[in-house]
Parts: C-alpha cells; sequence; structure tokens
C-alpha cells in the first residue's frame, strides 16, 4: 500500500533546501545520474533574486560526484512553451553566476539542467530524455574527442562532459510500472506516493519526511492553497497554449491568476496564517495582503 506524501514541488521549495534533508535528494541525483552524489550547497542565484517564478519553481544545488567532480546540478519545475529556450538561458546564466572574476575558462563547472515536467512537452512517449553536446565530422561522421592534454586540462573525458547536459522527465509519460531504482523514483514524482517495497536510494526518508500527516495546520493550508495554485495554473495553460487561443488572452490569464492568488490569501488571513508566511506562499505584497 502506497503512502499519500508531500508533492516534490513543493517539498524543493519548502523542505529539501534544509540540509538536514539534502539525503532524499541526493538520493534522486544519484539515481538519476548513475554515480553517488553528495550535496555541499544549495546556491543563491541572481536569477533567484530577480525573478519570483525562478525562484518558486528552481533550485540551483553545488554537488560533488563519486569522482570528485564538482557539478551544478538545476532542478526546474515550469508551464511554458518556449521552455527549452529557458533551460538554454538558465544553464548559460548559471555558468556566468558561478565563474570568479578573473577565472580561466577552463575552471567553469559542469552545469545539468534536470526538468521535472508535469505538462505534456513536444512529440515523444519516453518519459525521461536526456540531452548532451557532440560535434560530429559532416563528412565522416566521426565524433570530435579531446587530446590528452585538454582531458588533463579539464579533467574529463569527453567533449560532452565540459558542456551543460539536460534531463527532461515526463512524469505524465510514465506507466507507473516500476522497473528499476530509478522507475521508483519517477513512480514518487508522478503519484506522491511511494510503495512499501520500493528500494531507490532516497526514497526510505522521503517516506518519512514528506508524510502529509505530520504537517502542522498552518503548514497544511499552504500546501492546499499551493496546490490550488498549481491547478490554476494547469487551467491557464491548456485553454491558452494547448487550445491555441493566446490572441488577446494574456491580460485575462493575469487577472485570473491575481484573482485566484488573491482569494487564497484571504483564506490564509481568515485561518490566522501569519502574513509572512502568506507573501511566501501566495507571492502578494504586504499592501495587497493588508487590503484584504
Amino acid at each position: 500500500m502506497a503512502r499519500k506524501l508531500i508533492s516534490f514541488d513543493w517539498a524543493i521549495k519548502k523542505i529539501l533546501r534544509s540540509k538536514a534533508n539534502f539525503d532524499i535528494l541526493e538520493g534522486f541525483l544519484s539515481e538519476l545520474l548513475f554515480t553517488d552524489i553528495t550535496i555541499l550547497e544549495v546556491l543563491e542565484s541572481e536569477s533567484d533574486k530577480e525573478d519570483k517564478d525562478n525562484k518558486f519553481n528552481r533550485v540551483d544545488i553545488k554537488v560533488k560526484d563519486s569522482d570528485e567532480r564538482i557539478i551544478l546540478i538545476e532542478i526546474q519545475y515550469s508551464r511554458e512553451l518556449d521552455y527549452l529556450q529557458r533551460l538554454l538561458f538558465a544553464s548559460s546564466k548559471a555558468i556566468g553566476e558561478h565563474l570568479d572574476e578573473g577565472s580561466a575558462y577552463a575552471d567553469i563547472c559542469k552545469v545539468i539542467s534536470i526538468s521535472i515536467l508535469y505538462f505534456k512537452f513536444g512529440q515523444g512517449n519516453d518519459y525521461i530524455y536526456h540531452g548532451t553536446t557532440r560535434f560530429i565530422g559532416l563528412h565522416n561522421h566521426t565524433e570530435l574527442e579531446l587530446s590528452q592534454e585538454q582531458k588533463q586540462l579539464y579533467e574529463v573525458e569527453k567533449v560532452f562532459d565540459i558542456y551543460p547536459e539536460y534531463y527532461l522527465i515526463e512524469v505524465k509519460n510514465f506507466n507507473d510500472v516500476a522497473k528499476d531504482s530509478l522507475d521508483e523514483w519517477i513512480y514518487f514524482l508522478k503519484n506522491s506516493s511511494i510503495k512499501e517495497d520500493f528500494t531507490a536510494k532516497g526514497l526510505k526518508q522521503a517516506q518519512e519526511k514528506l508524510d502529509v500527516l505530520k504537517m502542522d495546520k498552518q503548514e497544511h493550508l499552504a500546501y492546499e492553497a499551493h496546490q490550488q495554485e498549481l491547478h490554476h495554473q494547469a487551467s491557464l495553460y491548456q485553454s491558452t497554449y494547448v487550445l491555441g487561443k493566446l490572441e488577446g488572452k494574456e491580460e485575462g490569464r493575469e487577472e485570473g491568476r491575481k484573482e485566484t492568488l488573491l482569494s487564497t490569501a484571504k483564506s490564509m488571513k481568515v485561518a490566522g496564517m501569519e502574513t509572512k508566511m502568506i507573501i511566501q506562499v501566495t507571492g502578494l505584497s504586504l499592501k495587497e495582503i493588508e487590503l484584504l
């Protein structure tokens, strides 16, 4: 019997950024990347400071793998038609933000971008896609390799080890049949539950720490408000992008979202939730909340 747990997107915003809970994320990353991952720190990026949506839908982590390589990992959520360009921008920005001024280009950290997508994206029936950068000859179709000097300088074996890698996880394409430990994690990402016989790294800790029943009243109310906002975003995505009703909808789309946030904030305020928490969950300003 699977136990209902806190959804992974909420957990990553509110729970998994704590060092005490790194073991959950380390388990997920280790299963996905097929190497033992140790989280060194959760990074506060410039893009987090500039963009409220990035702050709520993205976490940047500095990790170390089993070969002692330092890697920057981005885990992202979003519902955008131009999502691929967003990934490109975010990974490029991460490289620039975390390269010390005056450092050589050889010091650039490896970036791995992981997207957990809860909406239909592109054409394809797999549920995990992996993208890398390779250089292939136009005439003989051979792959460009690093020289021995370059391998020593960059401390990698392949050209694609230098460039960002991308993982796209389309959870809705998963058929709920877990054939290996990585599938067990995808099952959790899709269903917010873990079966008792699952053994993947980090899932036992997730089962212990992400139990919905362990939430206090205020946490539960904030979580429900978050779920309501996700449903609203899904409806907007369906009506504007999927059904092709883009023209003249942008203003109405934003107004509808604002009304939902105001209604959610009002309910939270009536329930006695602290103003600081309401602001954090809804993104509304102090003035907007005081006027409710």
